[in-house]
């Protein structure tokens, strides 16, 4: 299957998220990249019915707030338990990630991070949150995927294994195309092309169908470059450019400040 081996032992991680919408996280590991990992061993995936470790007959895991206020927040109890069932049954993990908008912001760094460690526990806040004790005294980290608003944490959880998943030595056919994907470096992707050359008058860029690779490499990574430039240009402070990536981006530079020196004069 092309498995990559780090030294003797095959690498892989342990995964545990906890919901009450477990449907919607199997539906998740239930297609393309993340699927094929799961079945390669790469993963060792478990969704936890919150709801199994309630102790009364209408398996309530939320109740009203302390000091009034709207909505409902998860109770600490059930998310214990499951923690406390994982430890035993599955070994003490390094990360229990709580995904909250309170959270450090998901990065690819972060991902790259996450992608060397063996367990992951994800606990998935609903309704106006968790109960504070559960932040304070059971998760290890809490994590943003955006500065925005979910009806729940399943789908930032499923973002953030997607992210780590990918990252296994493995778990992508051609493991060229994560060392190129955008963020890998602090980069934006290049544009991609594919038939046919000419659709409707709107033609492929001459030098990829030259077959000249160097020539391809050269466009490639300077459209990289400048694509971030105008986009993002925040990442490149932070990217790693070797040296003909920095001059590249001397280049790119002076190319708009002559650029807008033009539209003054104009």
């Amino acid at each position: 299957m092309g498995v990559r081996r780090v030294g003797e032992k095959l690498r892989y991680v342990k995964v545990d998220i906890i919901t009450i919408f477990p449907r919607l996280v199997d539906a998740g590991f239930g297609e393309g990249i993340v699927r094929r990992a799961v079945e390669r061993g790469l993963v060792d995936a478990r969704v936890w019915d919150l709801r199994e470790f309630t102790d009364d007959r209408h398996r309530s895991v939320d109740d009203v707030a302390f000091g009034g206020g709207p909505g409902m927040v998860l109770k600490p109890a059930p998310i214990f338990g499951a923690v406390e069932r994982i430890r035993r049954e599955r070994g003490d993990p390094p990360a229990i990630i709580l995904t909250s908008p309170q959270g450090r912001r998901f990065t690819q760094p972060e991902a790259e991070r996450l992608s060397r460690l063996s367990h992951l526990v994800f606990i998935c806040g609903r309704y106006e949150g968790v109960d504070e004790r559960v932040r304070e005294h059971l998760a290890t980290e809490e994590l943003s995927i955006g500065d925005y608003v979910l009806t729940g944490g399943e789908l930032a959880a499923l973002v953030v294994c997607d992210a780590v998943i990918r990252l296994l030595p493995g778990a992508v056919g051609d493991e060229r195309s994560v060392e190129a994907d955008s963020f890998a470096r602090g980069l934006l992707d290049y544009g991609q092309y594919t038939r046919p050359a000419d659709f409707r008058g709107l033609k492929v860029p001459e030098v990829l169908l030259s077959g000249h690779h160097g020539a391809i490499r050269q466009w490639r990574r300077r459209e990289a470059i400048r694509r971030t430039l105008e986009r993002r240009p925040e990442l490149l402070g932070s990217a790693s450019l070797d040296a003909e990536e920095q001059e590249l981006l001397r280049d790119l530079m002076e190319e708009r400040k002559g650029a807008n020196h033009g539209d003054k004069r104009d």
